[in-house]
């Protein structure tokens, strides 16, 4: 039997009004830039981050200033995290392979994996800086074969965040633009005055960025319909109360509306995971966001099997899912419904989200059930094509002539008929 130890204080569809309240907010802004471009740009850079320098694109002395401010530790850490997240993505677009095979005699079909041309990586800085997102957008990007890659961050205190600038330039950025929010995507998006336009926009960001990437999907293309942090960890009595309240509380901190939900078979873990969690909210600098989040979206769940366990999982279809069971590979084997999975005590999803070469841009709000996250395949187009002989056309031709006047097509079914009867002819 399934129970909750904690439910949420707040309903999952309890956003749905302030929702609507953004999507209009959004709806104008994006609106405002694509008519009046720059200008619209700078307005709303100086009303949102007081932010109206005479470029917003960084020059080769501005990244070459933000590379000497970053501490020398720094800049080697985000060289390993580099290395690591283009390790993984070139093993990745390897797997991707062209295709080409002769289906049947004189006919030949393949597809070819042909990288986007142009790409917006987005690297939300409100809260907090998150440097690690420029890894997950260029470097994927660049992985993947992408010739122009374009970066966006706000300013942070007046100005370019030096580390998430270093990070962006490292990551092998073609352009570097300190804006942020709608405004940003609606520049990348549109094209302005001084931006030449994407063909696709990746990067996480608060809900109004999220927003505005929604209502721009089909003019160009996004990596995903991304809403707050979620975080599941599904744990047995093998493992301990400080470690499940850690593992919570690490991304909670991420907002007040991100879920964190805790799913275990032990009773004792679950009551000792409330006490801990508190204990661990009085020490934790960022308590004020975590705790907000825990006390309204957070929940723990009792089951009685891991049967159950595993079916709660796949249900709930979190972003991040940590596994700190006896035998993790249970999971592994047997839930499909999840962004990323961290496989026990010994990883963690803070480790995905900065360093350990998987991607943080992973799907929320149960879309985990119908996609993955951000990966080279992602902008990779695989675009199909064919080439037949004159008698395969003769053979495909007389299928496609019947079948299209079964649909009435008479238009389609001249274009069969004609190479029909001229290739019929040549055949003799």
């Amino acid at each position: 039997m399934i129970r909750h130890i904690k439910k949420p204080a707040k309903a999952a569809d309890a956003r749905q009004t302030e929702d609507r309240g953004t999507e209009d907010t959004v709806r104008g802004i994006l609106t405002d830039v694509r008519g009046r471009g720059d200008a619209a740009l700078r307005q709303y850079s100086e009303k949102f981050d007081r932010w109206n320098p005479p470029s917003f694109r960084l020059s080769e002395a501005d990244i070459k200033s933000c590379l000497d401010e970053t501490p020398a530790r720094v800049r080697d850490d985000i060289i390993f995290a580099q290395a690591q997240i283009r390790r993984f993505a070139e093993h990745q677009r390897a797997a991707l392979k062209d295709v080409e095979v002769e289906t049947i005699p004189g006919v030949i079909l393949g597809h070819k994996n042909v990288p986007v041309g142009n790409v917006g990586c987005y690297v939300p800085g409100g809260k907090y800086p998150l440097v690690a997102s420029a890894h997950m957008g260029i470097v994927t990007a660049k992985a993947a074969g992408v010739a122009r890659v374009i970066a966006c961050a706000p300013p942070t205190g007046g100005k370019p965040h030096a580390a998430t600038v270093t990070a962006m330039h490292l990551a092998g950025a073609d352009e570097i633009y300190c804006m942020g929010g709608v405004q940003a995507v609606a520049a990348m998006a549109y094209g302005t005055e001084t931006i030449a336009p994407v063909d696709m926009i990746v990067g996480p960001g608060n809900a109004y960025v999220a927003e505005a990437k929604r209502q721009l999907f089909g003019t160009v293309g996004i990596d995903l319909f991304a809403g707050p942090t979620e975080q599941l960890v599904i744990a047995d009595d093998s493992c301990d109360a400080e470690l499940v309240a850690a593992d919570i509380l690490g991304q909670a901190e991420h907002g007040p509306d991100s879920p964190t939900i805790v799913v275990t078979n032990s009773e004792a873990l679950a009551k000792a995971t409330l006490v801990e969690i508190e204990r661990q909210l009085t020490k934790l600098p960022t308590a004020k966001i975590a705790g907000a989040a825990w006390r309204d979206h957070g929940e723990i769940i009792l089951c009685d099997t891991v049967d159950e366990m595993v079916a709660e999982g796949d249900r709930i279809a979190s972003e991040h899912v940590q596994v700190m069971t006896r035998d993790p590979d249970v999971f592994l084997r047997r839930m499909t419904n999840y962004g990323a999975l961290f496989l026990g005590k010994e990883t963690n999803v803070s480790y995905g989200d900065k360093v350990v070469g998987t991607n943080h841009i992973l799907p929320t709000r149960r879309a985990a059930r119908y996609t993955g996250g951000l990966w080279v395949g992602k902008f990779i187009k695989t675009c199909t094509y064919q080439r037949l002989t004159e008698a395969a056309s003769v053979t495909i031709g007389e299928y496609c002539s019947r079948l299209c006047a079964v649909e009435g097509f008479a238009g389609h079914k001249e274009q069969a008929d004609i190479r029909l009867r001229r290739y019929r002819k040549a055949a003799g």
